[in-house]
């Protein structure tokens, strides 16, 4: 199993909404990708590692797939969409990973 991760990075002065990238972006990627995503999480940031340190991202989600082939099978036809719809809730730039899931 993989995980594609998307993080936003917690940028001074960045608009991210939060309620809409949960209740409308995220619903959207997973009916777009269907079987493809096998599930996904949203996480928001609250804090840093120290006290008072502030989250590194703003805001993130995980996609969990079969393969990077399955992935990019479910997500490379809608990618045209699915990035048209960021402007929607936020003006940031995300870092993408994929990685291995080896411990569930």
């Amino acid at each position: 199993m993989i995980k594609v991760s998307v993080m936003y990075p917690n940028t001074p002065g960045a608009r991210f909404d939060h309620s809409y990238y949960r209740d409308q972006h995220m619903p959207m990627v997973k009916r777009k990708m269907g079987d493809a995503c096998l599930s996904y999480t949203v996480d928001k940031g609250l804090a840093g590692g120290a006290p008072g340190q502030p989250a590194t991202y703003v805001g993130m989600c995980h996609i969990f797939c079969d393969s990077v082939e399955s992935f990019q099978a479910g997500f490379g036809p809608h990618a045209k969409d699915i990035m048209a719809d960021i402007p929607n809730y936020t003006d940031l730039m995300p870092t993408i990973q994929i990685s291995e899931v080896v411990v569930g």
